[in-house]
Parts: C-alpha cells; structure tokens; sequence
C-alpha cells in the first residue's frame, strides 16, 4: 500500500491507496514545531482505526510547500512504516515541461495537480486550488506547464478584514441567500462569497483568452471549491481527490520496474 502525503500551509492530508484505489484518507492541522514521533503516532492511531495493518504500508511520496516539515515526514516514513519516501521536487520524473522561467520556485502541490488534472480530464487545462493561497495553473495539451496565478486564498483574505477593521467581525464562509445583505453578517457573507466567484471567473476566463480560447478543460480542487464553484460560471470539474491522485501517479511513474 501506498502512502501519500500532501503537506500544505494550513492542513496536511494524508491517504493510503491500494493499487489505483483510495482506501482512506485525513486531513489535519499543520503544525511546523510538531516532530516526526507525534506525526507517526498520530497517523499510526487513524490507520488502526481504518483497520489498515502498519506493515502494509510499503511505499510513500511527500508533496510539501512547507520545507520544515519535509524533512520530518521523511524521518516519520522512516521509523515508523520503514519506507524511504519519494519527495516531489527537483529530479523527479513528472512528465511536465515546465515553462516558469525559475521551475524551482513552482511550488510541488501546483505540479502535482497538473499532472493529475492532465491524467484524469486531459488537456489543456486550468486548475484551480482554494488553500492557504488560491492558486491558477496552465497546463498545455501536450503537457507544458505554462504558469499561473497566485491570489490570497479566502481564509487568509477574510482574517485580514476580521482584524483590520475594527467595527467588523468574523463570520461563516457561507453562501447568501442574496448579493445585497441587510446587516453586516450578511453584507460580509455577499462579499466574500461573490468576490471569490467574481475572482475566479475573471482570472479563468482571462486565461482562456492568452491560452489561445477552445475548450480548456476547467478542474477546481481545495477545502472551499464546493462552495465556491457552486456558482461560477467556468468551473467544469470540482475534483476533492485530486493532489492525492497526483501523487499515486507520480510514484507510479517514478518507480516502474
């Protein structure tokens, strides 16, 4: 069994797949001071509870846009599942031609969900991932990675407005029964919710245009895409399992026999 881990600023996300199958996965609060031991017993108490047997698990990749906590996932495999894990970065075989002028600055979740999206929904295609950061990626038919762009994600946009504003408060991301709220709570609803829409059609559809228009295939993934996708207008797929997906096929593809 297969386990893929995808550490991100805010959450990680754990999943164990058998084959081209998820069995499970868990989804956790990132924590950079937290060690190798209290992230293997932890994870060690959720596969005991999925009844997945520890020795099972014979292989690992590590996807992580936090380079603190990679080398601590790399010790967790270690000790506790005696796997060496296979980490997404440079000299990893992605199949992607990557046209950032930098490649190294792309960070290893948005090559990840390139390769995914381009495997499971062919190309070209955008991605778009609601996390820390909301971020858009191009990826050509012929798998080239074009570039993107990065806007604040909603959590971090929406705590900047909660603590700079004196008057207002923290509420619910949720979706308004109308765009014209009639209190605060509502009013701050309407904005944040038809913002993000209003940002995601934009930048997607602006995309499109310097792709060169056609059918581009659109795929959202992120803890917010349901939400936020159930009312634009350019999103095609909403696809919650797809950095997980990357994952499994970049380790398939990095150690074919």
């Amino acid at each position: 069994m297969l386990l893929a881990v995808d550490v991100g600023n805010t959450n990680i996300v754990f999943g164990t797949y058998d084959g081209q199958d998820l069995i499970t996965s868990w989804r956790m609060a990132t924590h950079r001071e937290q060690t190798e031991d209290e992230y293997g017993i932890m994870l060690k108490s959720l596969l005991r509870d999925a009844d997945i047997e520890f020795g099972k698990i014979n292989g690992a990749i590590i996807s992580s846009v936090v380079p603190p906590l990679t080398p601590v996932m790399e010790r967790m495999c270690e000790r506790y599942f005696s796997t060496k894990a296979l980490v997404v970065g440079p000299g990893i075989k992605t199949g992607i031609n990557i046209k950032y002028e930098n490649p190294r600055e792309v960070g290893a979740d948005r090559i990840v969900n390139a390769v995914a999206a381009h495997h499971k929904y062919g190309g070209p295609a955008i991605i778009v991932d609601f996390g820390t950061a909301t971020t858009f990626d191009a990826v050509t038919a012929g798998l080239d990675y074009l570039g993107g762009a990065i806007a604040p994600g909603i959590g971090i946009s929406t705590d900047a407005l909660f603590k700079s504003a004196a008057r207002l408060y923290r509420v619910e991301i949720a979706k308004p029964d109308r765009i014209i709220g009639r209190n605060t709570s509502a009013s701050m609803q309407a904005g944040i919710f038809y913002g993000y829409v209003g940002l995601v059609d934009s930048i997607v559809d602006r995309m499109k245009q310097e792709m060169g228009g056609g059918r581009i295939i659109t795929v959202a993934t992120g803890g917010l895409a349901p939400l936020i996708c159930s009312e634009t207008r350019t999103i095609d797929e909403v696809d919650m399992l797809l950095t997980l997906d990357g994952l499994r096929l970049l380790y398939e593809k990095n150690c074919e026999t």
